[in-house]
Formats: structure tokens, sequence, C-alpha cells
């Protein structure tokens, strides 16, 4: 079958939309979809830009939400007709990692940035016949899509799939970052820095689990503005600013949380946020850079003398079966605002629009309305 696509063939060149050839002759454990929405993460602009490595050709996407068109031989997490969000990483539930809790760590995540689906199988080619990957093995910016049902999370038939797209990726993200990684409590002082699309929901978790004070930092003012509007109390352009408030705020106790969501994260954040917590605080690495490069240095005394820990966080710590039906059911409750976040929709051949708007900084967060 045929299915339109937006395609990443060379990096910092613009994204290919084309049509692809999809094999629809489903494997074991394989589900046709249909996407009717995607996400605008800025991870996939790692891809794009060349600061993460992945395998090439790739079609961008890693949070889609649909329905189920069709299922393969094995399938039991879901059946046709079932509408769905995607999980960027997929949960295999009997790896070491998926059984004792930590999904956000499956094994098979190890293959998301090569392209193709268990068994070495790859359904989609270009033109040319040469194999076209799918970013973290589901490539949302797809019309259809043949994927594992690992990425597959069922939800309920009334909830609406072009909010519920954001819960695949960024909204667990920063949600999870600031409620189980950070573990923040009532009546801390916590700092979010970067107030995108993962760190708007690092806010709101913050907020959401208690923080008495919460510090938003990001250049753009919309973003700071976005901020305030859900949940901080107070918002700075730079962390020196940010610093500054800390201290008085805490009267030199300093934060006790601080969180780093930058699109790039570098070592003058790092340190920064290290000498923005006080005793016993943590610095919560969400964000990415070059997985070559060196971008932590610290001064070890002071971790030990303070008891100070750094520590990464993928997919915010959580569990996707579990997690994305319960943080869409903070979304139907009113706890978790996620119309809110959406600045612009676009459709596929907007793609690139899409990124020219994420990179300037327009955008809280962008949707993908697919057409078909």
């Amino acid at each position: 079958m045929k299915t339109k696509a937006a395609v990443v063939y060379e990096t910092g060149k613009p994204i290919v939309v084309e049509e692809l050839e999809l094999d629809d002759d489903l494997r074991e454990g394989e589900v046709l979809i249909r996407y009717t929405h995607a996400g605008l993460c800025h991870s996939d602009l790692h891809i794009k830009n060349g600061d993460m490595e992945a395998q090439l050709p790739m079609v961008l996407g890693h949070e889609g939400a649909g329905v189920i068109e069709k299922i393969g031989p094995g399938v039991t997490r879901v059946k046709a007709g079932d509408q769905v969000v995607c999980s960027f990483i997929p949960n295999c539930g009997t790896c070491r990692y998926c059984a004792n809790g930590q999904q956000s760590i499956c094994d098979m995540g190890a293959d998301i940035l090569i392209g193709g689906l268990p068994g070495d199988h790859w359904p989609m080619k270009n033109s040319k016949g040469d194999k076209v990957g799918a970013m973290c093995m589901i490539g949302t910016f797809s019309q259809y899509g043949v994927i594992h049902q690992a990425s597959c999370v069922k939800v309920d038939d009334d909830v609406p799939l072009d909010k519920a797209v954001l819960v695949g990726c960024g909204v667990p993200t920063g949600f999870g970052s600031a409620v189980n990684t950070a573990n923040v409590r009532p009546g801390e002082t916590v700092v979010v820095y970067g107030i995108g699309g993962i760190g708007i929901n690092a806010v709101q978790g913050a907020r959401y689990a208690g923080a008495k004070n919460l510090i938003a930092v990001d250049p753009l003012e919309n973003k700071r503005e976005k901020a305030m509007e859900l949940g901080a109390t107070h918002a700075f352009a730079t962390a020196e600013e940010a610093m500054a408030k800390v201290t008085e705020l805490t009267r030199g106790q300093m934060a006790d949380k601080l969180i780093i969501t930058t699109g790039l994260v570098e070592e003058p954040q790092i340190t920064a946020g290290f000498h923005t917590i006080g005793k016993g605080g943590t610095v919560v690495l969400t964000g990415l850079n070059r997985l070559d490069l060196d971008n932590i240095k610290l001064p070890g005394s002071l971790m030990t003398l303070f008891r100070k820990t750094v520590k990464g966080s993928l997919f915010g710590d959580c569990n996707p079966t579990t997690d994305i039906p319960k943080i869409i059911g903070l979304y139907q409750s009113g706890d978790i605002k996620l119309d809110e976040l959406i600045t612009r929709t676009y459709t596929l051949d907007e793609v690139n629009q899409g990124y020219d708007d994420l990179e300037e900084g327009k955008n809280v967060r962008g949707v993908m309305v697919h057409e078909h």
C-alpha cells in the first residue's frame, strides 16, 4: 500500500515529503496503524540537524496517535478499531527493565534510532526500492505505519487524539522528570531550564507535586508567559537571574530540585544548575546533546560534602503502559493542561515550516494533523 511521509535523507537538509511503499503483510507482533495526529518535538530536530546519529533515510516523528487498522499474528495488546497513543520507547514487558518497573529503558529501545522493526523488518521503501527506517520504530510523520504492538498504548474511544498525541513523549517526559525523577515534594523550591514542549510539562508536574516556589528560565518571553500561565511562580530570561531569586526566596538555602530540558544541554547550564541547588539537592538532565560530547564538569568535593545529585531522566522515568493512561486521566480531570500547550497545527506538507517555527521559538507545541 502507499503512504505519504516526511523523510530525512541527509542531515542539515530540508525534510522530504514523498510517497512510500508500505508492506502491510504483518509479521509476528506487528500492527497496521492509521495515524491521525503527530507531535512536532525537538528530538526530531536532533535527527534532522545531526545532533544525534540515526540510520538514514528515516521517516521522522516519534509522537503519534491513531487507529489500529489491522493486527498481525500474536498481537494481544490491541485489536482493529482501537484508538492508541504510541510510546516513543517500546516496552516488551519481559526484559529485565520492564520486569522491574523501568519500561523507559526497555531493551527494545536500543534500536529506536536504527529504524527497523524486530527481526530486521523494514516495512517502508521509497520509489528507488531503498529501505526507509522509522524514527523510534514508529515514524509518525506518515499517514500509515507498520509498528510493533510494544509501541502501542490503547486509550478510550472518547479520548481526543489531537490532544492525547502529546502524551506519547513530551508530556510524560516533562511531567515525569519532575514527579518521578526529581521526586518533587510539597513545599519545595524547583527551577526548570528551558520551557519548550518538555519543560512546560516539567512545570506542570512540579506544580502538581506541590512545589512552593517554581521558577521557569527561558530567553523567550512567550515561553515565560506560558510557564506562568501553567503554574510557575516566577520566570526569568537567564540562569543568573533565577539563581538570585532562588537565593532570596530560600534565604540562601537554594533550590531543592532543578530540571534541565533545553534543546541542547551544554556545560554552562549544568554548572549553573549545580550551583543553584542547595544541600541534598538534585539536578535532573532531561535534554540531550551529541552522544560523544562530554558536557559535565563539576566540583566533586562539593557534590560529596553537600550531598548533591545529578541524574538523567528518560521518558520521565514513566512506564508507558500505565503512565500514558494515567496522564490522560489527569487531563480529563483538569489537573494537567493539554489544549493550552498547542500553539499551531500543521499538515504533513507543512512539516518544514513547523520545524522552522519550532527553531524560532514561535511554538510551545505544534501538532501535525494527517489528511487521508
